[in-house]
């Protein structure tokens, strides 16, 4: 009997040994996001927030460039996070969204409809982006079968190394220090901070379409947004960021406020509230009009903020203790970081994101 054991154990230590080395290697192979392209963080900051959110907000760029959470706070009291990531797909904005619905109850969630038009992924990195740093579980799994491109392999979600083996040649120092070291905290509440202006330019005339009805899939996925927000009492909002491309043609406008007069749901498009918002698209955008910059976005969250409290009943919560430390530290935090890229972006024109490197997540 000893020896049997002892032979089971003989065999079992290699094994053992090669399973850790493959764990320590897929560890520092994965992208750390430290570089220009820190979208890819935002899925995983979501998991370290130590307080619950009154306000979730879901969707792509749209969301996530336009919206300050910290305006939200510093002027009403209301705890927010986005969930949202570099062309989020409308079922992405789902398994997010019902993921987050086991650790929290919001009172209203903001669902942005730019990616209603959206029918389909355009590369994969931007699914890896949503769904590498999501927390494995039933809407982690059904997510990415939702929505992985003809080419992509469930096995390549299930062990990362065999998507990111090739990266060996360009690792960087961000790769070994944060393979088992938390890192930093990129996002403010899922809100990606901007402090340098670029006025809005022109774009290029988008193609004419035959039919721009939005797929089915997306109403789908929309429905079930609606349906477990009714079934929870939470308010579902939607709205229109005021980002001018791609552009939002009146087919588009007409399908949106048909669904928000079905279900009798809110519906804010800031493509025709910019007077209102007192939004400027010569000092408010980073990136010629594709999204706002911090002063924009706090402009949006102002507006907002009103009728959260107004219509929504949001509560401000600066009164509570545990929130308020957390949302102040973060709010400070915010504030030196906008002024940080506001003297950088006076000094060199440009703003630098941490390195000049980008990130390559390419096999």
């Amino acid at each position: 009997m000893k020896h049997k054991i002892k032979k089971w154990i003989t065999r079992l230590i290699p094994a053992a040994l090669f399973l850790f080395a493959l764990w320590i290697s897929q560890r520092i192979l994965l992208p750390k996001y430290q570089g220009t392209v820190i979208e890819g963080n935002f899925t995983e900051e979501y998991y370290r927030e130590p307080v619950d959110h009154d306000l979730l907000i879901i969707g792509n760029c749209e969301s996530y460039e336009n919206i300050s959470t910290m305006e939200l706070w510093k002027k009403y009291g209301i705890t927010s996070y986005i969930r949202g990531n570099a062309n989020q797909l409308v079922s992405q904005s789902y398994y997010l969204f019902m993921e987050a619905l086991e650790r929290e109850t919001p009172k209203a969630v903001l669902f942005n409809v730019q990616a209603m038009a959206v029918e389909g992924q355009d590369t994969e990195e931007y699914n890896r982006m949503v769904f590498d740093g999501m927390k494995w579980g039933r809407y982690k799994w059904n997510g990415i079968q939702a929505s992985a491109m003809e080419d992509e392999n469930i096995i390549d979600y299930l062990f990362p190394i065999f998507r990111y083996h090739s990266r060996w040649s360009s690792l960087t120092e961000a790769d070994f220090t944060y393979a088992f070291k938390e890192k930093p905290l990129t996002s403010f509440n899922g809100y990606y901070l901007r402090a340098d202006i670029r006025p809005a330019g022109e774009f290029p005339a988008e193609r004419r379409r035959g039919d721009y009805t939005f797929p089915e899939t997306n109403y789908q996925y929309l429905d079930n947004i609606r349906e477990a927000c009714e079934e929870r009492g939470i308010s579902l909002i939607l709205m229109k960021a005021p980002s001018l491309y791609p552009e939002w043609p009146e087919p588009y406008e007409e399908q949106i406020l048909q669904y928000a007069a079905e279900y009798n749901l809110s519906y804010y498009n800031f493509l025709k509230l910019m007077d209102d918002a007192g939004l400027d698209m010569a000092v408010d955008t980073y990136d010629e009009g594709l999204h706002l910059n911090v002063y924009g976005a706090e402009k949006v969250a102002d507006y907002l903020g009103a009728d959260l409290v107004k219509k929504f009943g949001l509560k401000d919560r600066r009164n509570e203790a545990e929130t308020a430390l957390w949302f102040n530290r973060r709010l400070t935090a915010y504030e030196e970081e906008k002024e940080r890229q506001a003297e950088e972006f006076k000094t060199l024109g440009y703003i630098r994101r941490f390195t000049e490197e980008e990130e390559n997540i390419t096999p």
